[in-house]
């Protein structure tokens, strides 16, 4: 027991001191910017330095770390916090609110998010001859794990690695790659061999949600989408609302508004041209279905928003 105990203990203080060597490598990064990009592709971070309330987002495929603060995802109504002992991982692009629950300027929320290879993850699910935890089939897709040093480890590499640009080339692709493998012998790992199986029911749904992302301006037959993915109208319908939270009907117009959301704001549209460049008839129903989204009538909100970023 006493051994036990100690390898506790042990685990316990290598994935504090990791946590702390990745938090303090994301906070000299991100001074006085909320969001950046890096030099390594799918590596993002982020700092935030007060909480916030819940803001609207699109996430796709990934896996976000905290290395300091809390923050919660809400999907359909449901919460999943996550912080420096929990990680989150998303399957699918899903629309969420994204909320900052503990931060402040003396101890910012800092963290990562890295986008997921679903390509990848087959590859090493065939490669490895992997087999899936024995667990039951996810009702959604977001999944919240718990943070290990062999999570941590090729995080913290990769961050570093942010410092050498000669080795980029050939270690990032490297420790991508056993991000991907980790994260497949991770607790949420069941969201992830559903979607990365081709042929799966998830699979299909992550065709649909690319022809609905490059498309969603068009009209939607539900038959014919139902029909380019393999599956009934009845099972589109469930499975999509199962892993989405939404119909896909609901799911076009989420991308429609968000987008004439940034035309409106970056692009300086007025709200009739910004509805009927994603695919409105009625710029009246636009108004109504922004703000039931977003909380005010367009303009109100872009107002806001343009008083909020500065503009």
């Amino acid at each position: 027991m006493h051994s036990r105990h100690g390898q506790t203990l042990d685990l316990g203080a290598k994935t504090a001191a990791l946590q702390a060597e990745l938090a303090v490598a994301i906070e000299r990064r991100t001074r006085g910017v909320s969001d950046c990009s890096t030099d390594i592709a799918h590596l993002g971070l982020f700092r935030r330095e007060a909480p916030a309330a819940p803001s609207v987002c699109l996430v796709e495929p990934s896996i976000v770390l905290v290395a300091r603060g809390t923050k919660r995802l809400i999907v359909g109504g449901v919460g999943h916090a996550y912080d420096a002992q929990h990680f989150l991982v998303t399957s699918l692009d899903i629309p969420a609110n994204s909320e900052v629950v503990e931060a402040s300027a003396r101890q910012p929320c800092v963290g990562l998010t890295f986008k997921l290879d679903l390509r990848l993850l087959a590859e090493l699910i065939a490669q490895a001859g992997l087999t899936p935890h024995p667990s039951r089939s996810p009702a959604g897709s977001v999944g919240v794990g718990t943070v290990t040093p062999s999570l941590l480890e090729p995080f913290v590499r990769l961050v570093a690695l942010l410092d050498e640009p000669g080795a980029r080339p050939v270690l990032a692709p490297l420790i991508q790659r056993e991000i991907h493998y980790r994260l497949l012998l991770s607790e949420p790992s069941a969201r992830l061999w559903q979607i990365a199986a081709v042929g799966s029911q998830s699979h299909r749904i992550a065709r649909a949600i690319d022809w609905l992302k490059l498309n969603y301006a068009q009209p939607l037959r539900i038959a014919a989408l139902a029909d380019l993915v393999q599956m009934s109208a009845s099972s589109l319908h469930h499975h999509f609302r199962q892993l989405t939270s939404m119909s896909p009907l609901q799911y076009q117009k989420w991308l429609r508004l968000n987008e004439a959301r940034r035309l409106m704001l970056n692009d300086g549209a007025d709200a009739a041209s910004a509805a009927f460049s994603v695919g409105y008839e009625s710029p009246s129903q636009f108004s109504r279905d922004y703000s039931r989204l977003f909380g005010a009538p367009p303009r109100r909100d872009i107002t806001g928003l343009k008083a909020t970023l500065g503009a």
